[in-house]
């Protein structure tokens, strides 16, 4: 086999590869979009879809890292090309996890629908999901266009994600204050924004992986943070 052949079987896989991760960033956005949206309208349907989707999100994953593995074993790729595997490989747990986020919001959809809707909620963390979904677009079309400058706007743009997060913690309390029997209600919302959020951060460091994948260095400045709230360790993804 020639030196010319071996590259563009290279060239050919590391295609492939690329080309599964913008069809996983594909099924995330429209997991992200139709959580949301079945959160507001109260659509279960909807958000049966979304967990059931969720399995196709793992799959390619799976798929993703088997073949980047068979990529680094047989190719013996070059520094920057090994780069870009490593990359990918990242990308793509980001994707997975923030798959499993959409999913925990959907399986709120049922629980909520049987209770009192708490004025504006929804459609709040609605807005700043389709923000979350935007920065996830805007990060993929940086990753295939190898556009730092843009993942570091997408990273800047998550302090937007968190003060939304602070806005609606806060009118949550108000809301559970005023009375207690918002307390349950908010309590399964808060869920949903604070996962939102998280989102929101694994779709920064997308945006570093993106910005690593094109200068060879993950950026030296502190990511913006604008969730002045306490985290909960108890709000992680579950498979």
């Amino acid at each position: 086999m020639n030196d010319k052949h071996i590259v563009s079987s290279f060239d050919r896989d590391l295609e492939g590869i690329q080309a599964q991760i913008m069809k996983m960033g594909g099924m995330v956005e429209r997991a992200i979009a139709d959580a949301a949206r079945s959160l507001e309208t109260r659509d279960e349907e909807l958000a049966e879809d979304v967990r059931r989707a969720d399995a196709a999100i793992d799959a390619l994953e799976e798929q993703v890292n088997e073949e980047a593995a068979l990529v680094i074993a047989r190719r013996a790729p070059a520094a920057s090309d090994l780069r870009l595997v490593l990359t990918v490989i990242k990308i793509s747990a980001s994707l997975e996890r923030i798959g499993d986020y959409a999913k925990n919001i959907a399986k709120r959809t049922a629980v909520l629908s049987a209770m009192t809707p708490v004025n504006g909620s929804p459609s709040a963390l609605r807005r700043m999901a389709r923000e979350v979904e935007e920065m996830l677009k805007d990060v993929l079309d940086a990753y295939i266009q190898r556009d730092a400058a843009l993942a570091r706007e997408v990273i800047r743009r998550d302090e937007d994600v968190d003060q939304m997060y602070n806005a609606i913690f806060r009118e949550f309390l108000t809301f559970m204050m005023e009375d207690a029997r918002n307390i349950t209600p908010c309590m399964h919302l808060h869920f949903i924004a604070k996962n939102t959020e998280r989102m929101g951060d694994l779709v920064t460091s997308i945006a570093e992986q993106v910005i690593y994948l094109v200068t060879g260095e993950m950026p030296d400045e502190p990511r913006p943070k604008g969730d002045k709230t306490s985290t909960d360790p108890s709000i992680a993804p579950t498979s």
